[in-house]
């Protein structure tokens, strides 16, 4: 019998792992989740390595030499973070080399402070496109509105990138215009195009925790029957909007030309209602060429319980279209809810970053006492 992780593999779903730490890398765990849950990718954000360097003994000893050559924390940060990325890059480089260079991937998020600033946001994605030197490295840059730009210099400049923080169809179809837009720049350029990647993270079930909170405080049954819909709803539009953004006669011709496309990535897939199924945002899904990248409580209750049925997704577009008219006419604003979640994803990142450094900063200290 094939395993649930397996036959979404089969389904056309690349499975990712929302998680990296050195104790991941030393341990032999990452490998292992290739190995026996058909993970094919990691993705990583500020709140994943703020929460990995709590775990002190794996980084003790490079803890101590950047200690003793007088390293800040910022800049510690940036080369232990970097080393956990190429170390990933280079445990997952079968499975780049085994899947034609699509998947094999380890992400890494440009600093969060930067997410309003183009100009810098650029300058540090090339600094750690450089630093981690692995072909099978994406940079992640979020959507926000300086990062729409930024993401298509990247692009335009040969870097793959992991466009994340997507919460809205209407960022999405800006994010697809940057990536045909920075393809075209390079190819003028003389860049192989077909060399490179990119993935759009679509954020799922925070939108469903933010608009459940408003649905209740609406009341009725109206508003009871949309409940913990629109996350789906919402993704699954976005697969729509991809199937038709790459289905032009601009990306057709980029494409023949060898150019990939860039596939949907769903974020954000653990489940926060618990009286939800906890492997809702992977079965429901599920279609050819998307990533799910999920954390591993999630990977493991799909491994043990997931229900594979096949596409989930373009047979419920219409079902889909109808859950955000209904909230509409309820007077709920998608666009009002994204855009808060945007700038909540923006700043939960921020903070968790600052941690991160505080912990690191504390680490140097002690390390020098």
């Amino acid at each position: 019998m094939t395993t649930p992780t397996a036959q979404l593999s089969q389904a056309g779903v690349s499975i990712w792992l929302d998680d990296l730490s050195r104790e991941l890398i030393e341990t032999g765990n990452l490998a292992a989740f290739i190995t026996n849950r058909n993970v094919v990718g990691v993705t990583t954000n500020p709140t994943i390595f703020a929460g990995a360097l709590t775990n002190g003994k794996y980084y003790a000893a490079q803890i101590a030499e950047l200690a003793a050559a007088g390293v800040e924390a910022a800049d510690a940060v940036f080369s232990i973070t970097t080393d956990d990325v190429r170390a990933g890059c280079d445990i997952l480089r079968p499975v780049y080399d085994a899947s034609g260079h699509v998947d094999g991937r380890v992400s890494i998020e440009v600093s969060p402070d930067l997410a309003h600033s183009t100009e810098e946001t650029v300058a540090q994605a090339k600094a750690l496109a450089a630093t981690v030197d692995r072909d099978n490295a994406l940079i992640k840059i979020p959507a926000t509105l300086a990062g729409i730009p930024a993401i298509e210099e990247c692009i335009a400049a040969g870097i793959s990138v992991n466009v994340t923080l997507i919460f809205s169809l209407q960022r999405y179809r800006e994010v697809i215009d940057a990536y045909l837009s920075g393809l075209r720049r390079a190819q003028a350029a003389g860049i192989d195009i077909s060399g490179i990647h990119s993935v759009a993270s679509f954020f799922v079930s925070r939108v469903d925790t933010e608009l459940d909170a408003r649905l209740d405080a609406i009341g009725g049954d109206a508003a009871e029957a949309l409940k913990s819909k629109a996350g789906l709803a919402n993704a699954r539009l976005a697969y729509e909007l991809f199937e038709q953004s790459f289905a032009t006669d601009e990306a057709k011709a980029l494409l023949d030309a060898g150019a990939n496309l860039q596939r949907p990535l769903w974020a954000s897939t653990g489940v926060k209602n618990p009286d939800l199924p906890d492997t809702l945002y992977v079965t429901e899904l599920v279609a050819p060429g998307v990533v799910n990248t999920m954390p591993e409580k999630t990977l493991e209750a799909t491994f043990d319980h997931g229900v594979i049925t096949g596409d989930t997704i373009t047979p419920n577009y219409a079902g889909s279209h109808a859950v955000l008219a209904e909230l509409a006419a309820l007077g709920v604003s998608i666009d009002d809810v994204t855009q808060k979640l945007e700038d909540e994803g923006v700043a939960k990142f921020i903070v968790s970053w600052h941690e991160m450094l505080a912990t690191v900063t504390s680490a140097l200290e002690g390390a020098r006492a």
